[in-house]
């Protein structure tokens, strides 16, 4: 008959235990984190507008080019826009305050 040290198998019930506790809690954690890609991340960002907005033109985030066209008014480059919607490929954009 085999036999197996208590100690041991304490021991390695106790590490399993750890380990699908620590699984548990990482997934908790993840599914309540907020969205960070997609265009549910853009909404609510800065952009630095490339063309001249009147109202469409072309503004770059986080390194990319995108088409934008502001609510109202014209902006010029090098200034700041918000995000404030995201349209397939096209961004609605407000002037920075």
């Amino acid at each position: 008959m085999l036999y197996i040290n208590p100690w041991v198998f304490a021991l390695i019930v106790i590490v399993v235990i750890v380990f699908i506790v620590f699984v548990v809690i990482w997934v908790v954690h993840a599914h309540q984190r907020k969205v960070t890609t997609g265009k549910e991340e853009l909404v609510g960002k800065a952009a630095v507008v490339q063309t001249a907005l009147n109202p469409k033109g072309m503004v770059l985030v986080d390194g990319e080019h995108w088409t934008a066209v502001v609510d109202s008014g014209r902006v010029e480059p090098e200034e700041e826009v918000i995000i404030t919607k995201v349209d397939g490929l096209k961004l609605m954009v407000t002037r920075k305050k």
